[in-house]
């Protein structure tokens, strides 16, 4: 134990560390190891996935593998992504940094014409690890909303690596994604030896307990059971491979499930996300209730790495000791055709949520949404007026411009606290926070996007769709979007 965890330390830091108390032990050790090879680094990033294991206390299913890292390893219960779509989390993620504050916050952005660049003291993850002498990999996906260089990745497999030479991976699984697939769907059923049943899911109180919400919840599982079986192949390529005991191994979400109140939005549903990190010398079975955000990802593995966090990354190393965070932030903007701008502070017992488009509905036009069964089933049940008040709250043609929540006693986040006289004080402080926070990460969802710039990404957005019944509907869509924002909405 002593050896792994001194394995981590430079020589320098050793030194450092033991001017300050360290042991003469620990000091020798530290010497010893020191030059030892330095930590292979993997991240597996599943889509669209909340905290649905079982570790994190879901009941219906069981994730042996997830678990078993978090019994050796370190869970984090209160984990964040800081945007609920892939994209501008990913922005995040990579950068250390707010997608805020690089002006990537607009889902899929830079596909056409209008780019936008990082500025110059900024550089991705793999890109300081490259640096560093890593051999650097992504398997399948990099969703960055900017412009960058592919070449940081050598490839998909760390296999192609130099004799000893370590390596930062990337591994991204379907995750709830492989609900949506008919063939995907297939194969769990045919390859999972226990399946979770429509009879065995619990709704949340805020959707209609129907058949098809109730199949719908099932099959999420099912893919979560089946993406725990994933992350085993991975771990057991480690074991046979022999790096096992060498590599820190971070397992994500990029955001929440995709679902009404979920993704694209900011409750819990959309940016709560599991968050477990296994490798040597970690304090086993470690169960960590404060604040982390998904932007902590990038420090944190630098600093195993041995390799100087830049001080323009705005997260923080999760295993420096620092004062637990107290409070963490979101943000929405931009989905596809769909204009929104909705910003979040949240702490240990309290959310505050700003919507910036108040007059418009929590569902505004999408045709990546409305073609999702579930939501056109919310829209004919809110039609035919068979939903009750709490399941109507996504339906609503407007919304509240402020929305708080007492978490403790509202996970589910239904009540709105935000005209509660009561709550006044702590609405006030949240508030202050927030635009505290916008201010401080130079926030650049405050410009709105240009015509120009939404003109050449919703271009390429058009020009990606196989289907004129889809292109029209986006046209449709488009033309929506410019009439509120000409008419003040």
């Amino acid at each position: 134990m002593m050896v792994s965890h001194c394995s981590r330390r430079s020589a320098i830091d050793c030194i450092s560390w033991f001017r300050r108390g360290g042991t003469p032990l620990l000091f020798l050790c530290a010497l010893a190891t020191a030059a030892a090879a330095p930590p292979n680094i993997l991240w597996i990033i599943a889509e669209d996935m909340g905290v649905n294991f079982s570790c994190y206390g879901e009941t219906a299913l069981q994730t042996p593998v997830v678990d078993r890292m978090a019994r050796e390893g370190v869970r984090f219960a209160n984990a964040f992504a800081t945007a609920p779509v892939c994209s501008a989390a990913r922005s995040a993620l990579i950068t250390g940094m707010y997608q805020t504050t690089l002006g990537a916050h607009n889902h899929q952005s830079s596909r056409g014409s209008h780019k936008i660049f990082l500025p110059q003291n900024v550089r991705l993850v793999p890109e300081l690890f490259k640096a560093a002498g890593y051999y650097v990999t992504n398997q399948e996906k990099a969703d960055y909303n900017f412009e960058w260089d592919p070449s940081v990745y050598a490839g998909e497999d760390w296999s192609g690596r130099a004799p000893g030479q370590p390596f930062f991976a990337q591994v991204q699984l379907r995750g709830g994604k492989l609900r949506d697939d008919k063939a995907d769907l297939a194969r769990i059923r045919k390859e999972l030896p226990r399946l979770v049943g429509p009879q065995d899911v619990r709704i949340p109180p805020y959707y209609p307990d129907h058949p098809e919400i109730r199949q719908d919840w099932a099959d999420y599982l099912n893919a979560v059971a089946y993406t725990d079986r994933e992350v085993g192949v991975v771990l057991e390529r480690l074991r046979k491979d022999g790096d096992a005991a060498n590599t820190y191994v971070f397992f994500i979400t990029d955001h929440g499930i995709s679902h009404a109140r979920g993704k694209q939005f900011l409750y819990d549903e959309g940016i709560h996300v599991p968050l477990v990190l296994w490798g040597p010398g970690l304090p086993a079975g470690t169960v960590r209730e404060d604040l982390a955000e998904l932007i902590d990802l990038g420090p944190t593995s630098l600093a195993l790495a041995g390799i100087p966090i830049p001080a323009v990354m705005q997260g923080r190393d999760l295993l420096a000791g620092l004062p637990p965070l107290e409070v963490s932030f979101a943000a929405r903007d931009r989905c596809d055709e769909t204009v929104d701008r909705i910003r979040s502070v949240r702490t240990s017992q309290y959310k505050y949520i700003r919507n910036y488009y108040p007059e418009r509905p929590y569902l505004q036009p999408s045709s990546y949404k409305d073609g999702k069964p579930f939501i056109q089933l919310i829209r004919r049940l809110d039609r035919e007026g068979r939903l009750d008040p709490v399941q109507s709250l996504i339906t609503a043609p407007r919304r509240p411009p402020e929305e708080l929540y007492d978490l403790r006693n509202d996970p589910w986040e239904i009540h709105n606290l935000a005209g509660d006289a009561g709550s006044r004080p702590v609405l006030e402080q949240l508030r202050t926070r927030l635009d505290r926070w916008i201010v401080d990460t130079r926030d650049q969802g405050e410009i709105p996007e240009s015509e120009a710039a939404y003109d050449s990404e919703m271009e390429v957005y058009l020009a990606d769709k196989p289907s004129e019944e889809r292109r029209a509907q986006i046209r449709r869509n488009i033309a929506q979007m410019k009439a509120w924002q000409a008419a003040g909405r």
